[in-house]
């Protein structure tokens, strides 16, 4: 027998549409729940405003894995310095790890910055005058500078072996020490250490550490004062050093003697990176005026954190953004979110898009580590998607053919009853909009509109007779109280909500009152 729809219930509300997918638990989200930091002063000084001049900001990843929150973060920040003040915003690529690297985390890197709308000015795929943007095409370059470092007398060669150095690390270690050098080298001659160079002796190329590095003002943190280097006994009589080297026995550089270079040589004037990197700052700064150069500004953010305070995992959301992207979470939502990962602007929503960004940006960034809150993501992509539907437009097109095409993909190519798909699946997504998450599961939720498989098929062995009842419970139950709704849906839900479900999806096409509507949402609670 086929359960034939009432006409009395041809009618449904577009909430009621919304409410027959699964619901999410309710969550209150305040503006500013974004972040928690473990130091939460924080400083409007001067020293937080931008510059007048424009900034050259670079965002330097390594393709020794993906792009994730973090990494995304210090992007943005970068890009919108460089933006807000009319500079330039840089990509560089710092492969020198290459047993590390990863074939395809280049090009996933590029398409993650491309997806969020974060387009650079210079680096891989777009060229510049600084290039290459590459560190393992500028190897001659490194050289060079390091072979500059020597002739100044700021370095010199190193040529204990492998097993020597392991050696007195493993003594160190058992001190409770650092793994620092004793300086064998220093001492050599640079005619000596240039004739064993010349024939073929492995060395490294080492910086002679000062005794104090330089202190640095950071517009996050202030001013960092001068780490100095406590030159403990080894053994009786004999000092140990910092002395990080600068290029490997390969030739290849490290990241301190690379990293110096290509800000200087790409004329960069700022420099906005995780906090992980301010105990190599010093060293930084003391290369800098060991090769007669000024370092740019560093602006230094505190790492991220899952609720636990603990380091992010999978779970607390440290997915690489390619998951994101392959999810269908909406990249405007996505960036506004990481974002308010540690930056306090003073507008009211929280909501805010790039261009609005770019306009709003400072250096207001929280000190110390933040926590990430993932269902303030979950909110914002809600709010973004209401944003895209209420507007209709090219965006509303977009989630639309996605839709569609997710639905094809799933073998549905029809709407119930032979209405049109594109304007069945419009109408869906009109109903209630903040429903929607991301594509991935705005696509799950969308198939229940076209399968509908009840629990215990014997709910439907009288469809008629719920048919009746159907429209008894429209005619005379719509006025009825909460208490009222409560006792009476109580007693008849186990018999008719199938079939009301099964009216409702297949008639899913047009308005009823306002009154209806609260009813229904009633009724399906």
């Amino acid at each position: 027998m086929v359960l034939r729809p009432h006409g009395r219930f041809a009618l449904l509300t577009r909430t009621y549409l919304a409410r027959r997918l699964p619901i999410y638990p309710c969550i209150y989200i305040s503006q500013r729940s974004i972040t928690t930091a473990n130091d939460s002063s924080l400083s409007f000084q001067s020293h937080k405003k931008l510059p007048n001049a424009p900034a050259r900001t670079r965002f330097a990843p390594s393709p020794t894995g993906y792009l994730h929150l973090g990494s995304l973060r210090t992007a943005l920040y970068n890009y919108l310095l460089a933006k807000a003040t009319g500079g330039q915003f840089l990509l560089r690529i710092e492969d020198t790890d290459q047993k590390r690297t990863i074939p395809d985390a280049l090009e996933r890197i590029c398409q993650d910055l491309e997806w969020t709308g974060l387009q650079w000015d210079e680096g891989p795929k777009v060229g510049g005058s600084y290039g290459p943007y590459i560190q393992s095409e500028r190897i001659a370059i490194y050289r060079q500078h390091a072979n500059q470092l020597l002739d100044s007398g700021h370095a010199y060669r190193c040529f204990c072996s492998a097993e020597r150095l392991h050696e007195l690390g493993q003594l160190r270690s058992k001190l409770g020490l650092s793994t620092d050098y004793d300086r064998t080298c220093a001492g050599i001659s640079k005619e000596d250490s240039d004739d064993r160079a010349f024939r073929g002796e492995r060395y490294t190329i080492r910086l002679k550490a000062p005794d104090a590095y330089p202190a640095f003002k950071d517009v996050v943190y202030g001013g960092v004062g001068k780490p100095t280097r406590e030159a403990r006994k080894l053994t009786h009589g004999q000092q140990v050093f910092e002395d990080p080297i600068l290029l490997k026995s390969d030739g290849w550089p490290t990241y301190h003697l690379a990293n110096v270079v290509d800000d200087h040589l790409m004329k960069i004037t700022h420099v906005v990176r995780a906090v992980e990197w301010m105990p190599s700052t010093p060293k930084h700064v003391y290369l800098y005026q060991a090769f007669g150069w000024t370092p740019p500004v560093f602006a230094h953010v505190g790492l991220l954190q899952g609720p636990d305070n603990q380091k992010l995992s999978k779970r607390s959301g440290d997915i690489d953004i390619g998951s994101y992207r392959s999810a269908g979470v909406f990249p405007e939502a996505l960036l506004n979110f990481a974002a308010l990962l540690g930056w306090h602007h003073k507008q009211k929503s929280d909501m805010i898009e790039l261009e609005q960004m770019i306009s709003l940006f400072n250096f207001n960034l929280t000190k110390g580590n933040t926590v990430v809150n993932i269902p303030k993501l979950n909110y914002l992509s809600r709010e973004y998607a209401k944003k895209y539907v209420q507007e209709g437009g090219k965006k509303f097109q977009d989630i639309l053919q996605a839709s569609i095409t997710n639905l094809e993909r799933h073998g549905i190519t029809q709407a119930p009853r032979g209405k049109d798909l594109e304007e069945y699946v419009s109408l869906i997504l009109r109903a209630d909009p903040t429903s929607i998450l991301d594509m991935a599961n705005l696509s799950e939720r969308l198939r229940s509109f076209f399968e509908w498989y009840p629990e215990d098929k014997a709910m439907l062995r009288k469809p008629l007779v719920d048919a009746e009842l159907l429209d008894l419970v429209y005619h005379d139950l719509r006025g009825v109280d909460d208490k009222q709704c409560l006792v009476g849906a109580s007693a008849l839900k186990k018999t008719s909500a199938y079939s009301l479900d099964y009216f409702l999806i297949c008639e899913a096409y047009s308005w009823i009152l306002e009154k209806d509507q609260e009813w229904l949402s009633r009724w399906r609670s």
